[in-house]
């Protein structure tokens, strides 16, 4: 029995004030293509400022009246939900763990990161949309972020799970900052038994050749962009979830203009839900995937369904199954222990130097109020004593309440992981 269809898309719109190239006319173009009516729900992320939530709301009003916009942290957590149905409940989660305050240049920390769910009625049934936008990768040959990642990721699945409810459908839409070879992509997808709305290695949605933002530098680096902007499917109980078209949907460039929609590009999964009944329930459910972009096309299959599923977990190209669920969760969740382990040594370091650095710089302090100033360089010498009380002080907070915040957001991730990882064979049923 049919239940519902839906429209579902999600873009990282790139809308960092001051900094985003193009932002005002972009923010103009996404908002009369969000107004044609052609989506049911949308999942945005990056709308930094208040003044582009409420301008995307009003001018998508007409035809996605019902809105969310989820604040957090300095600057927001940045997501945004519209729909064409009731919002009747939201609710945000923070993760533990979320970058370093003092790497102002990357400012994860400060969009308050985590991931917000919008519980909305669509013709009687519950919808689950969770938007979520995890830390970004600066640096692939020295990702200092990757636990950080990882521990998202698990959060972000436990969170999913815990908060099903009665809804017939979960779906998580964002981006996630992970290719389908990474591990927080592996974690959050083994461990939520969701399913990702497109298996093909066809696709990319960020740094793609034809956008008009991708660097010179990105391309050399992939020369085909990659994937890392997702839509994350789980039926409910006794609920056949089928994604019948997955498209990568806007042109390349803004109608008229010579620049993208976004540095990332959209993505769009057309669901179809039916109920499983005894006579039509199959031995293992499948989801169909029609993934079109232009002229590419790709048909795949995946295992799932509400009720979990024994079997194989599809690769990420629709190919060969490489083994089990528990099997593959079980991986996963071993590498992703050693990062933890390997980030709590790390902070143990980190300590031993702020506290070793906060000593020598007292000792030179010291020196400082001893020496005489030279006479016209009183004023720099009074300076320079500031700045090195100012590092003293900095170098004590980085050892002691930052490193413990730190610590104590790295354990928490750590256990919860342990806790699966002891009992998940044990009580299967239950995981």
């Amino acid at each position: 029995m049919l239940l519902l269809e839906l429209n579902i898309l999600t873009l990282n719109i790139w809308g960092i004030p001051y900094v985003s190239s193009n932002r005002g006319p972009r923010i103009e173009a996404i908002c009369k293509e969000l107004a044609s009516g052609k989506y049911d729900i949308v999942s945005l992320q990056e709308v930094w400022t208040q003044q582009d939530s409420e301008l995307l709301q009003k001018a998508t009003q007409a035809v996605l009246p019902y809105a969310h916009y989820f604040h957090s942290g300095v600057m927001g957590a940045g997501l945004l939900v519209l729909s064409k149905y009731p919002i009747l409940g939201t609710l945000f989660h923070a993760w533990s763990v979320n970058g370093y305050f003092h790497r102002i240049q990357h400012a994860d920390w400060f969009g308050g990161k985590g991931v917000g769910l919008c519980r909305i009625l669509v013709e009687g049934q519950m919808v689950h949309l969770y938007n979520a936008h995890l830390h970004a990768e600066y640096d692939n040959a020295n990702d200092e972020y990757k636990t950080h990642r990882v521990i998202q990721a698990f959060d972000t699945a436990q969170f999913i799970e815990a908060t099903r409810g009665n809804s017939v459908v979960q779906i998580l839409a964002g981006d996630l900052n992970a290719q389908p070879q990474d591990i927080s992509y592996k974690v959050l997808l083994f461990t939520s038994k969701m399913l990702d709305s497109c298996a093909s290695d066809t696709f990319r949605t960020n740094e793609c050749e034809h956008n008009s933002y991708t660097s010179p530098r990105a391309l050399a680096k992939n020369p085909q962009g990659i994937r890392i902007d997702h839509i994350f499917v789980r039926g409910g109980d006794e609920v056949n979830a089928e994604i019948v078209e997955y498209t990568l949907p806007l042109p390349h460039r803004v109608p008229g203009e010579k620049f993208s929609f976004s540095d990332h590009e959209a993505v769009l999964a057309k669901l179809k839900l039916t109920r499983i009944t005894a006579a039509t329930q199959p031995e293992v459910a499948t989801i169909e995937v029609n993934c079109q972009v232009g002229e590419e096309t790709c048909a795949v299959q995946e295992t799932g369904s509400g009720e979990e599923q024994p079997g194989d977990v599809p690769c990420s190209n629709g190919s060969a199954p490489m083994e089990s669920l528990p099997a593959a969760r079980t991986a996963v969740l071993h590498e992703a222990l050693e990062l933890c382990d390997a980030s709590l040594l790390q902070l143990n370091t980190d300590r031993i130097l702020y506290y070793s650095a906060a000593t020598f710089l007292f000792v030179l302090l010291v020196l400082l109020v001893e020496f005489t100033a030279p006479v016209g360089m009183r004023t720099i010498f009074l300076l320079l004593k500031f700045i090195v009380f100012g590092v003293i002080l900095f170098c004590i907070f980085m050892a002691s309440i930052w490193n413990y915040m730190e610590r104590n957001g790295v354990l928490q991730g750590k256990k919860s992981m342990e806790v699966m990882l002891h009992h998940a064979q044990k009580y299967e049923y239950f995981y």
